[in-house]
């Protein structure tokens, strides 16, 4: 136990957690791989559990337990082996309900928010557009106010829950010629006229629905803006921090997971009258891969420390999923590798693994464009500030 950051009570956590996956989501986790949906029933499962409200207020239903129930949240999805459900997961919980809860007036949490914590509605936030990509300020979406209605127009893509969600949180632009300081946020139901959704087939995250979502004079009312008009840029890069740790803490638990498998198999697996784990190459082999995530999760885990204490860490956080998600496609490509063929082979789980783990480097901020913010933060001395609603 790392008694630095948790305690009896987040191992209680933890353990419940693992038990409720192995029951409830393992068996299930073939069929949505292939069917590429995850079924209803499970959100509500979780919203009955409370996991999705682990950190939100216990006014709309959550738990408002500390950050590292989050982590543990986070770190035990990514041990059924299906990057895409866990997506779905903290897609929902994360991405979504973060802008209902920070931005959201109290009407708007009393609807999605309460019933986002319990699994009866499904978020997803819509913000990458087709042309746009990790510019964020470059979107092209609008939102035209009309008396007491806004009208959007355009269209997102790359979205996880685009398909089956009840609500989107969307980003547009209500004054096009300001650039990234005429951005606001929405929020609104699925069956709102106007909205469609595309699904997208992709090379990994299988089970996820991830789509292109389409607005055609999609009318909603004025009280469905979150925060403020034209305060939507901050926003989105105040909580990109979060988002950005989110994916940091993904690759190492991915990582971990993989290396107890392949530490497991080469235990097992036999060349030359000996076990492969008592060869010199592989040993050093591996105790690289692993000095590499430990080093990544230690340094995640100090990062959620001072978030949990309020600090803004977008430096930090950055760094995290930057070095974080190389590290993973790194230390899975080698475990991989100790499984030499059976590696290959799709009945093992590091063929999948090494697919999921490639969207890391590229979704929540391509890893070039987290290297151009941390040089603007260190050699040019720009200094992010958190928004104010």
């Amino acid at each position: 136990m790392n008694t630095m950051y948790f305690t009896e009570e987040h191992n209680l956590f933890r353990q419940s957690l693992k038990d409720f996956l192995q029951k409830e989501v393992v068996p299930h986790i073939e069929k949505w791989e292939k069917d590429g949906t995850v079924e209803r029933f499970i959100w509500k499962k979780f919203g009955d559990m409370g996991f999705f409200g682990v950190n939100y207020p216990e006014a709309y239903g959550g738990l408002d337990l500390d950050l590292f129930y989050t982590i543990i949240f986070l770190e035990e999805l990514q041990k059924v082996n299906s990057g895409g459900f866990a997506a779905n997961m903290w897609a929902h919980a994360y991405l979504a309900m973060t802008h209902v809860n920070a931005e959201g007036s109290d009407a708007i949490k009393e609807k999605y928010l309460t019933a986002s914590i319990s699994g009866d509605m499904i978020g997803c936030l819509c913000v990458t557009e087709p042309f746009g990509g990790s510019d964020v300020a470059g979107m092209r979406t609008t939102a035209e106010k009309k008396g007491d209605t806004f009208v959007l127009n355009g269209s997102k893509t790359f979205i996880t829950n685009g398909v089956y969600s009840d609500y989107l949180v969307v980003a547009a632009k209500t004054n096009p010629e300001l650039g990234n300081k005429g951005i606001s946020m929405f929020i609104m139901d699925r069956d709102t006229p106007g909205i469609s959704a595309t699904k997208l087939d992709k090379l990994g995250w299988r089970a996820s629905d991830t789509a292109e979502i389409a607005f055609d004079n999609v009318t909603i009312p004025a009280e469905n803006l979150m925060g403020e008009v034209n305060k939507g840029f901050p926003y989105i890069m105040q909580h990109f921090a979060f988002e950005r740790l989110i994916m940091g803490v993904n690759s190492h638990a991915r990582a971990e997971f993989a290396l107890d498998y392949a530490k497991q198999y080469m235990s097992e697996r036999y060349a030359f009258g000996k076990s492969i784990n008592k060869f010199q190459a592989l040993r050093h082999a591996y105790s690289d891969a692993y000095a590499s995530m430990i080093v990544c999760k230690e340094f995640n885990y100090s990062i959620a420390y001072r978030m949990n204490k309020g600090e803004y860490v977008v430096k930090e956080a950055t760094i995290s999923k930057l070095q974080s998600t190389k590290m993973a496609d790194e230390v899975i490509y080698q475990c991989l590798q100790f499984l030499g063929g059976y590696g290959y082979m799709e009945e093992y789980p590091m063929a999948r693994l090494l697919r999921d783990s490639r969207l890391g480097p590229i979704g929540g901020g391509t890893s070039e464009i987290l290297r151009e913010i941390i040089a603007k933060m260190t050699l040019d001395g720009v200094d992010y500030k958190p928004a104010t609603k």
